[in-house]
């Protein structure tokens, strides 16, 4: 008998939700990430969960449709991963035109599932805080209802939710070798030790290292020729603008570019997407891309933006395939093995439907083995027990139980951990209870719950990627932090 249903190389977006998915229907799971969670691809791709209203002028309306269902189902189950917002478009007069960008939204509204977002409509920004950082004479905008999400903790999430459902989350391990016969009989180095580990199906969701993992690896055949890598790019950029908007740009290009408030202080600039060529492991924001985004920036606001302004920039590379020029929502591979145990490739695709693309990955086993139905629709995210529209209530009842936090604080914990938050602070009475702090904000206790909880394992695994405090922890602090996490391990 074979260790486990379904192993899944790969701690990605894709990775983290099949094992979710999977471990939730009853399946034995073990998922295997050489790195950390999230640490690729994953957190280079734009952090929005939406319907991309450009995607209706090719037509693709059930594609559309399909993601607004989607964003309707990921606000009410991770509240606090994600963020209703609303989006302007401000109207420049050498781009698409008035009537067509107010009739594309209007059908927008209609394609999403009845909800409590409002719907579009026009602004006056010469009259309306919208319009504060824009040139003159900017007059209109049209404003609609999307989401952003926090990319990174969303994985987290859904890797925290499949161990508690019974998977294994192995990081800092690496497969080195899986062989195929009526299971995978898997060799992993996890730690300097070679594990054997076996399982009745496999799972790639490797990204943008599929194609290698898929020829040295499983040693199986080469995946398909119009699989392309393709490199996601956003920048960083000291806060733009003081209201919460996501402003959405329209280069000369034709391109959407979105510019959204990013943990506080910053905006987050993106995204601009092209072929690339080289290793994935150290791709860069090349300097023409930083170009690029600061020219339409230039645009449409008053205040000049730099490249010099530039605060971190962010890159992944995943494999795409393109359909009449439209790339793919993800690509969903199954080879059921003929005799051997099946294989599932999942590549790519957007946050907003990576539930949905695990799901349909998952079905695709039922007729290997029995499992439970399908789940994930309508359960909640650790964490995301509270009503999507109660946030703000649930930052007023952090602050009143833990009186030393300010509302700055309280927002970052329960915008990352939600109503699990007595988990990480325990029944903490004042600061020093939380014990050794790392900078104004970072505390032990949060520092052990993400190292015991969530499979951190070095400073950049909590300032990057648990949290963002790396954008402005001091390096005195982040030695600290380094110290104290050897000292644990």
């Amino acid at each position: 008998m074979a260790d486990y249903d379904l192993a899944i190389i790969g701690g990605g977006l894709n990775g983290a939700s099949l094992a979710r998915d999977a471990a939730g229907r009853g399946l034995r799971v073990i998922l295997i990430e050489q790195g950390d969670l999230a640490s690729a691809a994953s957190a280079a791709g734009p952090p929005l969960i939406h319907g991309d209203p450009a995607l209706l002028e090719r037509r693709r309306w059930w594609r559309v449709r399909t993601q607004l269902a989607e964003r309707e189902r990921w606000i009410v189950n991770a509240p606090h991963l994600v963020r209703p917002m609303r989006f302007a478009v401000p109207l420049h007069p050498k781009e698409r035109p008035p009537s067509l960008l107010r009739a594309g939204l209007m059908f927008y509204d209609r394609l999403a599932s009845p909800t409590a977002l409002p719907l579009s409509q026009t602004v006056d920004v010469t009259h309306h805080p919208i319009g504060n950082p824009l040139q003159r004479p900017f007059g209109i905008a049209f404003e609609y209802s999307d989401a952003v999400v926090d990319a990174t903790r969303l994985v987290v999430a859904n890797a925290v939710d499949a161990a508690e459902r019974g998977a294994v989350i192995m990081t800092g391990a690496r497969c080195v070798r899986a062989d195929r016969g009526d299971a995978w009989r898997l060799a992993v180095i996890d730690r300097g030790h070679r594990r054997l580990i076996s399982a009745r199906a496999l799972a790639n969701t490797t990204g943008a290292w599929a194609q290698t993992v898929n020829e040295t690896i499983l040693r199986q055949p080469p995946l398909p020729r119009q699989l392309r890598p393709l490199q996601a790019s956003q920048m960083l950029l000291p806060r733009l603008f003081d209201t919460d908007n996501v402003y959405v740009f329209q280069h000369r290009d034709g391109r959407l570019i979105f510019a959204s408030p990013y943990e506080r202080d910053f905006s987050l600039v993106g995204s601009v997407t092209h072929a690339f060529t080289g290793d994935p492991a150290i791709v860069a924001m090349p300097a023409r891309d930083i170009t690029y985004f600061c020219e339409a920036l230039a645009r449409y606001l008053r205040a000049p933006v730099h490249p010099t302004d530039v605060v971190r920039t962010l890159s992944g590379v995943n494999l795409a395939q393109n359909v009449k020029g439209v790339p793919r929502d993800g690509v969903l591979l199954f080879d059921p093995g003929r005799r051997r145990a099946p294989l599932i490739t999942m590549l790519g695709g957007e946050i907003t439907t990576a539930r949905r693309r695990a799901e349909r990955a998952v079905s695709l086993l039922t007729p290997f083995y029995p499992m439970s139905p399908r789940w994930t629709a309508t359960a909640r995210l650790p964490g995301g027990d509270f009503a999507w529209d109660r946030f703000d209530t649930e930052v007023d009842i952090a602050r009143e139980r833990w009186r030393f936090l300010s509302e700055r604080e309280a927002q970052r914990l329960v915008g990352a951990y939600g109503s699990r938050l007595a988990q990480v602070l325990g029944e903490a009475k004042n600061r020093d209870e939380l014990g050794q702090a790392f900078g104004p904000e970072l505390t032990e206790a949060e520092v052990r719950y993400l190292m015991t909880k969530e499979w951190a394992r070095f400073p950049e695994d909590i300032l990057w990627r648990r949290t963002k405090l790396g954008l402005t922890m001091q390096p005195s602090d982040r030695d600290a932090l380094a110290v104290f996490m050897g000292g644990v391990a």
